[in-house]
């Protein structure tokens, strides 16, 4: 496909650990109000091979014969958070809003970068309240999701770029969502989660059920029950685990094969980190069945090619989706410099009785040089090789090359 304009990753700051300045004002009546956030933009050139040859894979992200340059938001959108935090008798209490803005406008009806957009997308990608105590906490409202959470949030690309998503695409870029995991988004949800401060944290929640989606829509589109997602996490010095889960049962009311028959999606993944201050290595993956590539069950809506997640197969039953990632950082003793890189690949087959026979392969190579020039400036170099490839019928594969200079801001 051309282009993939998706509605991708805005991860909370937090998650970056030179997102140590932000404001906080403490309130009379005992509640605090913090302010933080971050501003990014990537100058990328992409330029497409001409001589691909993999047409119509569902599931390819890499197109053929592309070129172009863009000014964008990377992997991590801009953001600006806002916390406030009270503790009323022995409960603590918060909510949280996350605005995730973009700054370019994206492409027009011929695939060129428009000039006027009058706003660059707002992605408002947090809204939740938080009730928590020495028993665990609940999370309700919009917040990323726990399958395949620690696989994304433990990416180098989201500090960069890594797949682009298409060239003039709006949004955010891919980084690896479609290249070694699933996209988990933030999605309507009623979490609870163990005490934090320990080794071991354990995760399952309640979460807005979605239909299920093959190439050409959604196919079980009725969904009585929500979706569960659970996650357990241990860490212990330098070494962190984690599993996650996902299951959504959906049926189908539309006349033809699959009438009144429901299928429920399942995933699983999981990964390994071993990190010290100069040094750490991360493998992570997943399986699912019927719950698609790049993006999950539906996606954006059935029928919208590779981010519909193209689950369902022409013949009703669930396929089969799969992926990795192997990554290594190094930073050398007393250095601002960190180096990194990264191999990853994410697979989407056929079932064993559809009629047209497929396994789309899309596969990133990523490497980066990311430099803390202050505390709260982050200098990134980054380049990054994809390809798409059809396995069945053997073609030459779509491959891209998009290198990349930008600038993070951490307040």
């Amino acid at each position: 496909m051309k282009r993939v304009a998706l509605l991708c990753v805005g991860l909370a700051v937090g998650a970056a650990s030179v997102a140590e300045a932000q404001l906080t004002m403490q309130m009379t009546n005992g509640w605090s109000f913090t302010f933080s956030g971050n501003v990014n933009a990537f100058a990328i050139y992409e330029s497409q091979s001409t001589d691909g040859g993999t047409v119509g894979a569902p599931g390819g992200l890499v197109g053929i014969g592309g070129k172009g340059f863009n000014l964008r938001t990377g992997l991590l959108p801009a953001f600006a958070v806002f916390d406030a935090k009270g503790k009323e008798g022995n409960t603590d209490l918060g909510v949280h809003f996350g605005f995730a803005p973009q700054i370019q406008c994206g492409a027009d009806a011929a695939g060129s970068s428009a000039h006027d957009c009058f706003g660059a997308q707002i992605d408002m990608r947090q809204v939740y309240l938080t009730v928590g105590g020495t028993w665990g906490q609940i999370l309700a409202g919009r917040e990323i999701g726990l399958f395949n959470r620690q696989n994304i949030l433990t990416d180098q690309t989201l500090f960069g770029i890594g797949a682009t998503g298409g060239i003039n695409g709006g949004g955010t870029t891919l980084g690896r969502i479609g290249f070694g995991y699933i996209y988990p988004n933030f999605v309507a949800q009623m979490t609870y989660s163990t005490p934090a401060g320990r080794p071991g944290q354990f995760s399952i929640g309640l979460f807005q059920p979605s239909g299920l989606a093959g190439d050409a829509g959604t196919v079980y589109d009725q969904t009585q029950v929500p979706r569960v997602e659970t996650e357990v996490s241990w860490k212990s010095g330098n070494v962190m685990l984690w599993a996650n889960g996902t299951a959504q049962n959906a049926k189908s009311t539309a006349p033809g094969p699959t009438f009144d028959a429901s299928k429920t999606a399942v995933g699983a993944g999981g990964g390994l980190r071993f990190g010290s201050t100069s040094f750490s290595l991360t493998g992570s993956g997943y399986w699912g069945k019927g719950i698609g590539t790049t993006l999950q069950f539906n996606g954006v809506g059935g029928g919208n090619g590779a981010v519909s997640g193209l689950g369902v197969g022409t013949d009703g039953e669930l396929r089969d989706s799969y992926g990795f990632i192997g990554q290594l950082t190094f930073t050398p003793s007393a250095s601002k410099v960190t180096l990194a890189a990264s191999y990853g690949s994410s697979f989407l087959k056929s079932t064993d009785t559809e009629a047209i026979d497929f396994k789309t392969e899309n596969s990133l190579i990523s490497g980066g040089i990311y430099f803390q020039a202050t505390k709260s400036l982050k200098v990134v170099g980054e380049g990054n090789y994809a390809w798409t490839k059809e396995s069945v019928t053997d073609n030459p594969k779509n491959k891209t090359f998009a290198p990349a200079f930008g600038l993070m801001l951490f307040f």
